[in-house]
């Protein structure tokens, strides 16, 4: 038997909490959960069991792109790579200019620096 059961939360270090958590609730459409001055979570109720948080770090510093001082990073699927890339740049999200992967996904990074990834939704199971 597992010691850990599932994973609830991906909290992500930032300077603003709310900002960011805005910015996150825009580009997911996720409700948020807990909203305090140092912490904000998402989530999608029971269609997503995992949220998103975001706590308030003193001295914050953006994680580095494409240097491996990143740690770790989102991926998300998208119906349209190019239309999801718009919309997310029009939301506050910046495209560095390294971008790996031959065109396969694109790589953003969050106002506060934390880079994503979109890759295209390729689940389509009828066919089309």
């Amino acid at each position: 038997m597992p010691v850990l059961k599932q994973l609830s939360t991906v909290v992500l270090d930032c300077a603003d909490p709310v900002a960011l958590a805005a910015f996150y609730q825009k580009a997911t459409g996720w409700e948020i959960t807990c909203s305090e001055q140092d912490f904000v979570s998402l989530g999608d109720g029971d269609s997503t069991p995992v949220q998103l948080a975001f706590v308030r770090v003193e001295g914050y510093r953006a994680p580095g792109w494409p240097d491996g001082a990143k740690y770790v990073h989102l991926d998300f699927t998208v119906t349209d790579l190019d239309g999801a890339t718009e919309e997310l740049l029009g939301f506050g999200a910046s495209r560095p200019e390294f971008q790996p992967g031959d065109g396969g996904w694109v790589v953003l990074t969050d106002p506060e620096g934390h880079p994503f990834c979109l890759a295209a939704d390729t689940s389509d199971t009828t066919g089309n």
